[in-house]
Order: structure tokens, then C-alpha cells, then sequence
């Protein structure tokens, strides 16, 4: 195998040590697909992809979904660059990316090419462990329950101004319920929570409100945390159907750049 591989958290991360050649060899980089499936992020440290490098390796792993026509969008908050960099201000709460869809996202890409001097750490948080960890007492209470997620209600949450125009924008994403516990093809199951996690069908709001929280501090504590501390070139590939995440908030003005790359959604929400 040419590559080593390196545990960085006990349920969450791997850190892959690869010759940027062999990214675009399919034969490992499906073995690479398999490691992400198991470990949730792998990270290839200053590997300064190319965009071409970086969408080789995307449609290698999955089917790439051709934002804005290409494939790789630009992540920053500078409005110059980014016509919805207001938005971005939602990554600095936790999510999963794709949940006012009925597939979400499968996997994504970041290569880090412009970092801020304070902030924009990425933490990621394994929802699989966190479920498979819960008391059976708690599995039991919420296995059946389902979640509405809504666009407005993250929005609302990562403070960003709700001006006649916003509020447009993020009410033609309709709420999407779904359930609380995603069990996967693979017969695993995960939490799907978040900062876009509205209430909980059917519950009084003040006890769905206090069992969101409760579910998500669970999920986001250190034993299932992954943080990366970026240095330039670094490459960061996580499985978004079992993995919430989230930016720590930097500043504005400071020229952070990312190039993301996502993976289509290969099964429902379920």
C-alpha cells in the first residue's frame, strides 16, 4: 500500500501520509473511500493540491456535484468573491450540510489555501459513535422520533441579519423532516442534529428544544471531536452522513480562502 496511515482521535480521523501521484489512482483511492467510510475524516497534510488534482480525486471517490459549473467553489467571506459569503457565518455553528434536501451530500473536499492569523480551526464530530454510545435508554427513546430542519431557523441562529431579501432566500428552502436516527444501508445508524434542527415533531417545544441540545453537547464532546489546525495546502475529506462540523468564526476581513469540492448524496435521509 503506498500510503501510511495514522489514527489522530480513537472514534474519529486518520491522517493519511500519500504521494500526491497516487490521488489519482483509482485503485488507491478506493481503498481511501473504505478508509473514510470507517475513520469519518482523513486529512492529507500541505499536499497543495491543484484544482484539477483536487476534482480528479473528488470524481475518483464519488460523483462530483458541479457547483457553479466547475466543481470547486470558493469558501470565503469576502462578497467580492463569494456572492452568499454572508451565509458562510452558519459553518461556525454545528451541521450537516444537505439536510434541507431528502439526500444530503455523501462526502466532502477542502484544501486550505488562504488561512486567517486567529480562528477558522474545523472541528468535525463522529454522530455515528456519538449515537452508538448512548444509553440504551435513550436509543429507545428517541429511535422513532423525527427532527424538522430548517433553512431560516440556521440562519437565525448563526446571528445573520434577516432582511426582507434573506428572509426570500431562505424560505424557498422548504423545512424537510427527518428522522431523528439515521439508519444507514450499512445498517449503522447516526444522529441528525445540528444548528438547523428546528423542533421535534409532535414534542412540547420547551422539551424538544432541551432534547436537541442535550443530543447535540452529547455528540460534540472531546471523545468524539476531531479539531484541525490548518496550515496551507492541507487537504480535509470528511463523510458528511456521519460527521457534523463547524468553522471557529474568524475574522471577516482576514482573506481566509478554502476550495470545496462535494460528493453527491448516494441514499436518503431514512
Amino acid at each position: 500500500m503506498p500510503f501510511e496511515v495514522y489514527p489522530l482521535k480513537e472514534r474519529i480521523g486518520s491522517r493519511v501520509e500519500i504521494d500526491s501521484k497516487y490521488l489519482g489512482h483509482p485503485e488507491e483511492v478506493a481503498e481511501i473511500r473504505g478508509l473514510l467510510l470507517e475513520r469519518g475524516v482523513l486529512v492529507f497534510k500541505e499536499q497543495h493540491l491543484s484544482d484539477e488534482q483536487q476534482l480528479g480525486l473528488a470524481r475518483l471517490l464519488g460523483t462530483l456535484r458541479e457547483e457553479l459549473g466547475k466543481g470547486i467553489y470558493k469558501i470565503t467571506l469576502d462578497k467580492k468573491s463569494n456572492a452568499h459569503a454572508e451565509y458562510l457565518k452558519g459553518s461556525f455553528l454545528w451541521h450537516i450540510d444537505g439536510t434541507h434536501d431528502d439526500i444530503p451530500p455523501f462526502a466532502t473536499l477542502l484544501t486550505g489555501l488562504t488561512l486567517s492569523e486567529t480562528g477558522g480551526q474545523t472541528e468535525f464530530a463522529n454522530s455515528y459513535a456519538a449515537y452508538e454510545e448512548l444509553p440504551q435508554e435513550t436509543k429507545d427513546r428517541i429511535d422513532n422520533l423525527q427532527v424538522v430542519h430548517s433553512v431560516e431557523v440556521s440562519m437565525s441562529r448563526a446571528g445573520i441579519e434577516p432582511t426582507a431579501e434573506n428572509l426570500e432566500y431562505w424560505k424557498s428552502f422548504k423545512p424537510k423532516t427527518h428522522n431523528l436516527v439515521w439508519t444507514h444501508k450499512s445498517g449503522r445508524k447516526s444522529l441528525v442534529i445540528g444548528c438547523h434542527a428546528s423542533h421535534i415533531v409532535g414534542m412540547d417545544r420547551s422539551k424538544s428544544d432541551a432534547l436537541i441540545k442535550d443530543l447535540l453537547d452529547w455528540a460534540t464532546q472531546p471523545k468524539f471531536v476531531y479539531r484541525h489546525e490548518w496550515t496551507p495546502g492541507d487537504l480535509i475529506i470528511w463523510d458528511n452522513t456521519g460527521v457534523i462540523h463547524r468553522v471557529e468564526p474568524y475574522p471577516l476581513d482576514c482573506g481566509r480562502i478554502m476550495h470545496r469540492s462535494t460528493l453527491m448524496g448516494e441514499e436518503p435521509f431514512a
